[in-house]
């Protein structure tokens, strides 16, 4: 396993051309491709070198002897030896030396020679006549480029042919990708492209994910709808059951009985309504527009029964891009939080930071206890315990709740204990709008 995790760490370690050649199968595929054409080019001139060796040497042999033989016939008669050498360096356009025994020349045809390339000895009866030296190095001026080149240029139209297969043979798998990661990024109508040369594994493989993502766009659209007819069916005996109530109290019930179910009507009218929200957000159902966030909060302060007053805006430019429905009520929550929790809201403030937009409430409370800046936003949790949260109507996803739309916006929800006492809890909002979500006109919030 330490092997492993050592392979893996350098595997990882890698340069840049390491990353860019792993970011794409293609690519991958078209380096083996050319890794195997230049093993084979390997493999062939070294086969080729070990087979026509053997072949070359035996030719040489044969070469050797016939020679020898033609100047030991010609041995004797210098006329005819003096020939013979001028005859095969013109015939074959080499360097020729002739010497004897002691070394001595007695005749050289063509260029004089540097270096013996090839030595014949000559012998009769196994008896050293003298020896003939042959050279063709400076008659025949070598040009690498004249091997080369043609080795190269096969090689280089083969690799591209390669890239053009490695291409083709990892567009189904790229095809894959992209529609896995728009799926993932929540567009369930994404399908895989089965194109035409596409066979095999790769075929059955894009059928199967398009089946796949049919059945979770089915069920997701199943679930949305159930869900909404669930929380209109919640909603429509909770309004009966106010109704109730009211003609209950008018006709003479026990207003402490009475209180006590507005107060469970109340806050499963506030339930179901967490409930839709956040259903939206699982189901990536924004509905992004163009906003104001000053009317965004004064709206907000209206309808928590709050005076206008109580807004603070420190933005020059308060615009952004959001959904109305969900940014009304992560600000609804902040005020419900203050009032249960912080004593009623001193301010709710607007606030520009940078590329964001904060929207937070400062309370009467006595603050925050260490660690709650984070605890707050996990779902369930409450600040009160036992009795008290339940008078209180806390269910602990309030918060959490509020945390959610701030991260779907590009934001992120924070808490903070005030210098002058009380806390301050809020949120920001990227002013460009949800990631990966269109913007409509302008509209107004729900």
């Amino acid at each position: 396993m330490r092997a492993h995790a050592r392979w893996r760490h350098r595997y990882w370690r890698m340069g840049r051309l390491g990353h860019f050649v792993r970011a794409r199968l293609h690519r991958r595929l078209f380096l083996w491709f050319g890794l195997s054409i230049l093993a084979t080019g390997l493999v062939v001139v070294t086969v080729m070198n070990l087979v026509g060796g053997n072949t070359w040497k035996q030719e040489t042999d044969r070469m050797r002897t016939f020679v020898g033989h033609r100047f030991e016939e010609v041995w004797n008669e210098p006329a005819r030896r003096d020939a013979l050498v001028h005859s095969i360096a013109t015939d074959l356009e080499i360097g020729v030396e002739l010497r004897d025994t002691s070394g001595a020349l007695l005749v050289r045809g063509g260029e004089p020679c540097r270096r013996s390339e090839l030595s014949v000895p000559v012998e009769r009866d196994g008896v050293p006549l003298g020896m003939v030296r042959a050279c063709y190095s400076p008659f025949r001026p070598k040009n690498p480029l004249r091997v080369a080149l043609p080795l190269v240029l096969a090689g280089a139209v083969l690799w591209l042919a390669a890239g053009k297969l490695a291409r083709r043979l990892a567009r189904p798998v790229d095809t894959l990708v992209k529609a896995t990661e728009a799926l993932g990024a929540g567009r369930l109508d994404a399908r895989a492209e089965v194109l035409p040369h596409t066979t095999g594994e790769f075929a059955v493989l894009a059928v199967a994910f398009n089946d796949m993502a049919g059945r979770i766009e089915k069920q997701v659209a199943d679930q949305r709808e159930l869900l909404a007819a669930v929380s209109h069916e919640l909603r429509t005996p909770l309004a009966r059951m106010r109704v109730l109530t009211e003609l209950l109290r008018d006709g003479g019930g026990n207003p402490r009985t009475l209180d006590q179910v507005d107060r469970e009507v109340v806050e499963l009218d506030a339930l179901v309504g967490e409930l839709l929200a956040s259903s939206r957000l699982d189901f990536g159902q924004l509905t992004s527009r163009v906003l104001d966030g000053r009317a965004l909060a004064a709206q907000a302060l209206e309808r928590a029964g709050l005076p206008v007053e109580l807004l603070d805006v420190e933005a020059t430019e308060a615009g952004l891009q959001g959904d109305a429905t969900l940014l009304g009520r992560a600000l609804a929550n902040l005020l419900e939080n203050a009032r249960r929790h912080g004593a009623g809201a001193e301010a709710l403030r607007v606030q520009e930071r940078g590329e964001h937009l904060a929207f937070f409430v400062d309370d009467r409370g006595q603050g925050l206890l260490p660690g709650e800046e984070v605890r707050i936003f996990q779902p369930f949790y409450r600040k009160d315990r036992g009795g008290e949260a339940r008078e209180a109507g806390s269910l602990g996803l309030g918060l959490a709740l509020v945390q959610r739309i701030a991260r779907a916006h590009g934001g992120e929800a924070f808490a903070e204990n005030r210098a002058g006492g009380g806390a301050r809890v809020g949120f920001t909002v990227k002013k460009s709008g949800p990631p990966g979500v269109s913007t409509l006109p302008q509209g107004t919030a729900a």
